[in-house]
């Protein structure tokens, strides 16, 4: 059956990428998580999307040239009553010990490069034996590739906007176990025929209901949501049907 990933967690109802979404994510039943990584000015992998602080939090600013402390003190739930801090990906990591989460790490070095943000990502993937329940996606090829190269024990996939024929072709070139397209770009057939040669597919942002029943009729690997208590109850009717 198709498994259901919480896009930065359970963001349709609390703030993005914050512990608060993620353990919601897992209260609601969610097979796995999507979340951003980025690099503070000292070199730590924190959870965010934007490569500026501005959307999100209180603060303003590229996170790379934020300090780690710095990025710690700013509201990442400025909209709610309750302040939020951005996660570490240490912290993220430690919480999965407690749980059977699958986590999608999104590497969003497509705009800034982020020197040795592939061998810090892969050293705590390692350091909490999570490798078998980790995929690394990248709108940077290049970095996926270099990932599989360190860590071939590591799933990847690339993620992409447009229509590429033969994903699969192109995924199996690069070593990569999945594709994450953008929902608009990808056929019922491309998800079915990467499939069947082996390329899991998790397209990306299924919000509507009517997507959300396409893609659990053709039993699609994944969805990418930002509302997984709504997938889920739509999957429950296909699960019910003979």
């Amino acid at each position: 059956m198709t498994q259901i990933f919480a896009h930065r967690g359970y963001s349709a109802a609390f703030a993005e990428n914050t512990m608060s979404a993620f353990v919601a994510a897992e209260k609601s039943g969610a097979d796995g998580l999507e979340l951003d990584v980025q690099l503070t000015k000292d070199g730590e992998v924190v959870v965010i999307h934007d490569e500026k602080v501005d959307r999100t939090t209180s603060g303003k600013g590229y996170v790379k040239n934020l300090t780690f402390n710095e990025v710690r003190k700013l509201n990442a739930n400025k909209k709610g009553s309750k302040k939020e801090p951005i996660p570490s990906l240490i912290e993220v990591l430690e919480w999965m010990q407690t749980n059977q989460l699958i986590c999608n790490i999104e590497l969003k070095n497509g705009i800034f490069p982020y020197e040795g943000m592939e061998e810090k990502v892969i050293h705590l993937i390692r350091k909490y034996n999570l490798s078998d329940r980790i995929i690394i996606s990248s709108f940077n090829h290049y970095s996926i590739v270099l990932s599989y190269r360190m860590a071939p024990e590591i799933e990847t996939a690339p993620l992409f906007n447009e229509q590429i024929y033969m994903p699969w072709v192109y995924a199996q070139s690069i070593r990569a176990k999945g594709i994450h397209p953008k929902l608009a770009s990808i056929t019922d057939k491309i998800i079915k025929d990467a499939i069947e040669n082996g390329v899991a597919v998790r397209p990306y942002t299924v919000n509507k209901d009517t997507d959300m029943h396409r893609l659990f009729k053709i039993n699609c690997t994944s969805i990418i949501t930002d509302d997984p208590v709504k997938a889920i109850k739509i999957k429950k009717e296909y699960e019910t049907r003979p």
